[in-house]
């Protein structure tokens, strides 16, 4: 009986010892230097890994894991698993700009993990011991290269005891949230995603045979449930080859995600809405010619607001290189349902509704059907019953991909994960996502939750407004307002990503200063999150929409913005 991935792998290293699970451009260029790495020799320096964990009594303990892109996460991922260590993929720090935010969210999620352990790159480990002077917790762990355990450490590994609702890593949710959530996803929550995976992507013996076991392209970060459940677990889970390379080589120059597609011709690859537009934008003849898209049978778009223009383009640009409408894949997933929820079918073309006012490129995409063995309803949020066919509501889901819970949050777990529906039996999860269910696929229509989605990574509205908040004194506590508005339309019909907004109080005698004001916003949102927005509105004191409670009201706030009806600042005129 498979218990978990670790058995799976160590069955892949005894059948097909040779075969190679993970192929790494290290360049991001197929052309370029390439490192591999064998179903042996993966188990085997997992095994290594393991066995040094478990040699320090850290079982059950949770590693903090910091790597650089490359092949050496998998051997530090897997190798926890094998030791009955809690994975926590983590972000190392990188670069001046990059230093303060990953240093923040390491120090969150060291504390909040209770990290007992470091695994890293080599270069990785080097640089923290320069960091304790910012990161005095570092002091009291225990950090390791993992590429410095020698491989006969293997020999003293004992396997560990696991069952399906044993801890196999946690998922934190955001990279950005001062309060950060890490979903506890199980050894039984993984296998059944995987298996949940397999079914609606089409991953059948016949389709990895033919297609030589070349089943994924990525360069999703492996830090990130999108390109770890999927590309990096799901290759594990079948034993067959992946092929990946640096988001920050993809995004340099987007035409090597489709060139490697070309190349390597995998089954699957896909990424969030923007990765298709970015695509669009590098279309050119050049590429075009030397593209040989046809063996591409599930492109994967989900992660952030899959829009109609995007998919429309995107086919009938590249159909020339053999890409087929049918490949396009919308889908639908969260960290806490482990990742996939909802895909389309494979060979079948997007389901597309067009919007009542009739305007092009608008359509509802579908997300597909709910997984095999999962159930999601679409719920009434404040009344907890179930909403009929078409009705939008929230979208709840239950099933053994439903992760545990949040990791020492009893009332969020609680309030997520626990939720009852009328005339259902058992628990559902609130995903805190609006849609709609027709003719039993999934659509999306919006967030209950008021999370941001900007280039596929997640902003929680209350991190955006404590950070303004506290950039400027001239803003009033409590009174500020973030939110996503959908990209303004550009002259070759590109659609973009959604955008942030901020609508911010400030006190009547800065007025004067509201340029800096804005500017001084501007830059600690792009210091603190990463994040460029699109506008920082100032507004009179005591006109931000509020509930009677005193809660910001941010799809108030939205629609006021979108509507030209805010109380702006009236600047003193000059002279």
């Amino acid at each position: 009986m498979v218990r978990s991935l670790v058995d799976l792998l160590t069955e892949h290293a005894i059948r097909h010892p040779d075969r190679t699970a993970y192929r790494y451009l290290v360049t991001g260029d197929c052309d370029g230097e390439i490192q591999e790495l064998s179903y042996d020799r993966l188990a085997r320096r997992s095994r290594a890994v393991a066995a040094w964990l478990q040699e320090r009594g850290l079982a059950g303990s949770r590693a903090m894991l910091l790597y650089p892109p490359g092949l050496e996460f998998m051997c530090g991922y897997f190798g926890c698993l094998a030791a009955g260590v809690v994975a926590v993929p983590g972000v190392p720090p990188r670069g001046r700009t990059q230093n303060h935010r990953a240093l923040t969210r390491m120090r969150r999620l060291i504390a909040d993990a209770d990290a007992k352990v470091i695994l890293g790159g080599r270069e990785v480990i080097e640089a923290l011991s320069g960091l304790t002077q910012h990161l005095p917790e570092l002091a009291g762990l225990t950090w390791v290269a993992t590429e410095d355990i020698p491989d006969d450490a293997a020999d003293a590994w004992r396997e560990p005891d696991l069952d399906a609702d044993s801890v196999a890593f946690l998922q934190y949710t955001s990279g950005s949230t001062s309060a950060p959530r890490g979903v506890m996803v199980t050894h039984g929550n993984l296998l059944d995603n995987e298996r949940i995976i397999t079914a609606r992507m089409g991953h059948t013996p016949d389709a990895i045979a033919e297609h030589g076991h070349e089943m994924f392209v990525s360069w999703l970060p492996v830090y990130h449930d999108m390109g770890l459940i999927g590309p990096v677990l799901n290759t594990v889970y079948l034993g067959v080859t992946a092929t990946l390379f640096s988001p920050l080589h993809f995004l340099q120059r987007p035409q090597r995600w489709l060139t490697a597609v070309g190349r390597y011709r995998p089954h699957t690859s896909g990424g969030p809405n923007f990765a298709y537009e970015l695509s669009l934008r590098h279309a050119t003849p050049d590429l075009l010619d030397g593209l040989d898209l046809s063996s591409w049978k599930v492109a994967f778009n989900g992660a952030e607001p899959v829009r109609a223009a995007t998919l429309r383009r995107f086919a009938d640009t590249f159909a020339p290189a053999g890409f087929r409408r049918e490949a396009l894949y919308p889908c639908y997933g969260l960290a806490e349902a482990t990742l996939m929820v909802s895909g389309s079918t494979p060979g079948t073309a997007p389901t597309l509704l067009p919007p009542a006012d009739g305007r092009p490129d608008t359509d509802a995409v579908g997300s597909g059907r709910p997984g095999p063995g999962l159930t999601v309803v679409i719920a009434d949020p404040e009344r907890h019953e179930e909403l009929p066919d078409g009705e939008v509501g929230e979208i709840w889901v239950s099933g053994a991909s439903v992760a545990k819970g949040y990791w020492r949050n009893a009332l969020a777990t609680r309030e997520t994960f626990r939720a009852r529906l009328a005339g259902h039996e058992g628990r559902f999860l609130r995903t805190g996502d609006l849609g709609f269910l027709r003719d039993g696929e999934l659509f999306v229509t919006g967030r209950l939750k008021d999370l941001i989605v900007v280039d596929g990574r997640n902003h929680y509205p209350q991190d955006l407004e404590l950070t303004a908040e506290t950039a400027h004194p001239a803003l009033r506590p409590g009174c500020t307002a973030a939110f996503g508005v959908d990209p303004a339309p550009t002259d070759d019909g590109t659609a973009g990503t959604e955008q942030a907004v901020l609508v911010a109080e400030i006190a009547p005698d800065a007025v004067g200063e509201a340029e800096k004001i804005t500017d001084v916003v501007r830059s600690a949102i792009a210091e603190a999150h990463g994040l460029s927005v699109r506008d920082v509105v100032l507004v009179r004191p005591g006109t931000i929409p509020k509930t009677s409670s005193g809660k910001i009201q941010r799809h108030a706030s939205r629609a006021a913005y979108l509507g030209g009806t805010l109380a702006l600042i009236e600047e003193p005129a000059l002279g």
